[in-house]
């Protein structure tokens, strides 16, 4: 798994997760390049997907260097 930096912070495939959710996951793969830029402030943009719980995957989409976040839900 890869650690990347985000808002001048490292951090795990969970932790990434974690930010986007708002709840740790039971399970996050890793993060990769979204291949698109932040629709605030035209950072690049991380993605991870993450089971929030047993029944669902998500994944979801970070800023590398604002607040913005979101998922494909």
């Amino acid at each position: 798994m890869s650690n990347r930096v985000v808002q001048g912070r490292m951090v795990t495939p969970e932790r990434l997760a974690e930010l986007v959710e708002g709840e740790r996951p039971m399970e996050a793969e890793a993060i990769e390049d979204a291949e698109r830029d932040c629709p605030e402030c035209g950072g690049n943009v991380l993605t991870v997907g993450y089971m929030p719980s047993v029944t669902e995957f998500v994944v979801g989409y970070k800023c590398q260097d604002c607040d913005w976040a979101e998922t494909d839900r």
